[in-house]
C-alpha cells in the first residue's frame, strides 16, 4: 500500500459509495457544516450489537449539535444481495427497535477500498468521524468516541497534539495487523475455492500456512480442529491438535483463545472422557478470569461453562 493512499487523521473523507439504504433516506454524499459518524458494522459481529446502541444513544444526544450517525454493513456474508439485505434487516428490527440513524448496505466491496484498507482498518465495528470541513477527524474503535466528542465538537480534537499522538499510535498498532491480513487473502481464496468442491485436505493445507503467518488467529485454530474431526474424520490427529488448542489457550490466558477453545470439545466425534478432561481444564481458567477487564461479556463465558 502506498503512502500516498493511506487514510488517517487530516485526509479528505473518501466518497460514501453505498449501493442500498435498508434505513433511512439515502444519503450520497457528506455535507458540509456536519459532523458525521460513519461506523462499520455486520450483523455477524457480536461487539456491533452494544456499538450500535450507544451510536443509537449518541444520535439523541447530539441530534442538535449537527451530528449525524451513518452505519454501513459492507461484509455481510451471504449468496445474494437480496439475502444480505434480508438478513441486514431481521437484524436491525431484532436489535434495534429505537434505531435513529441511516444504516446502508455495500455488498460490491467499494467501501472496504475506500475506506477499510486505505486506514489499516480490518476489524468491525470501525468508526470515522468526518468533520464540517470534510476532513477524516478521527478513525477508530466506537468505545473511544466518548472521551473525544466534545473536542470534535468544538474542533480542537483534530490537529491537537493528543490526536496526532493517537492516530500514530493507532497507525503503528493496525499497519502490521493490515499487512499480515492482505498476506493471508490468497490462502483464505485457496481454503474457499476447497471447501467448495469438498477437497477437505487442500483446505486444511490453506489453513495451517495461514496458522504459519497468524500464529494469533484463534479462529484458524478452531478450523483446524473442525475439518480434522468432522470432515477429514481423522480422530488421532484431530484430538493431538485440539489438545495443543487447549493448552495454548491456558497458557495465553485471553478470553477469546479460552472460550474459542472451549466451544471446540463440542464436537460430536470427541470421546466423551476427552471432552470432560478438556472442558475441567477451561472452565478453571474461565471461571477465574478477571471479568472487570474481560472483553467479552460473562454471559458469553458461563454459558459455555455451563453446556460444559
Amino acid at each position: 500500500m502506498e503512502s500516498n493512499k493511506i487514510l488517517s487523521v487530516e485526509s479528505q473523507a473518501p466518497a460514501l459509495k453505498v449501493r442500498d439504504w435498508v434505513r433511512g433516506e439515502p444519503l450520497a454524499n457528506f455535507q458540509p457544516g456536519k459532523l458525521y459518524i460513519l461506523e462499520f458494522c455486520g450483523t455477524w459481529c457480536g461487539p456491533c450489537v452494544g456499538a450500535m446502541l450507544n451510536l443509537i444513544e449518541l444520535q439523541e444526544t447530539y441530534k442538535d449539535s449537527g451530528v449525524e450517525v451513518v452505519a454501513v454493513a459492507a461484509h455481510e456474508r451471504a449468496a445474494s444481495a437480496d439475502e444480505a439485505r434480508t438478513k441486514l434487516d431481521a437484524w436491525l428490527t431484532e436489535n434495534f427497535p429505537k434505531l435513529n440513524f441511516r444504516v446502508g448496505l455495500d455488498d460490491t466491496g467499494a467501501m472496504d477500498t475506500l475506506w477499510m484498507k486505505p486506514s489499516f482498518s480490518i476489524g468491525i465495528p470501525r468508526v470515522f468521524v468526518i468533520d464540517r470541513d470534510g476532513s477524516i477527524a478521527f478513525i477508530g474503535h466506537p468505545d473511544k468516541l466518548h472521551d473525544v466528542l466534545p473536542q470534535l465538537l468544538d474542533g480542537t480534537w483534530r490537529t491537537s497534539a493528543q490526536a496526532k499522538a493517537a492516530e500514530r499510535e493507532r497507525i503503528a498498532v493496525d499497519e502490521p495487523k493490515a499487512r499480515k491480513q492482505a498476506l493471508m487473502e490468497p490462502i483464505r481464496g485457496k481454503r474457499r475455492a476447497a471447501e467448495e468442491i469438498g477437497d477437505w485436505k487442500t483446505a486444511l493445507a490453506a489453513i495451517e500456512e495461514g496458522i504459519a503467518l497468524d500464529s494469533d488467529n484463534y479462529n484458524l485454530r478452531a478450523s483446524q480442529v473442525h475439518l480434522l474431526l468432522d470432515k477429514i474424520c481423522d480422530m488421532e490427529t484431530g484430538l493431538a491438535v485440539l489438545w495443543q488448542f487447549v493448552r495454548e489457550a491456558v497458557d495465553r490466558g485471553g478470553a477469546h483463545w479460552l472460550l474459542t477453545a472451549m466451544m471446540q470439545i463440542f464436537h460430536q466425534s470427541l470421546p466423551s472422557g476427552e471432552r470432560f478432561a478438556m472442558g475441567k481444564v477451561l472452565s478453571k481458567h474461565i471461571l477465574a478470569l478477571d471479568l472487570a477487564q474481560c472483553s467479552l461479556p460473562p454471559s458469553l463465558l458461563f454459558r459455555e461453562v455451563a453446556r460444559y
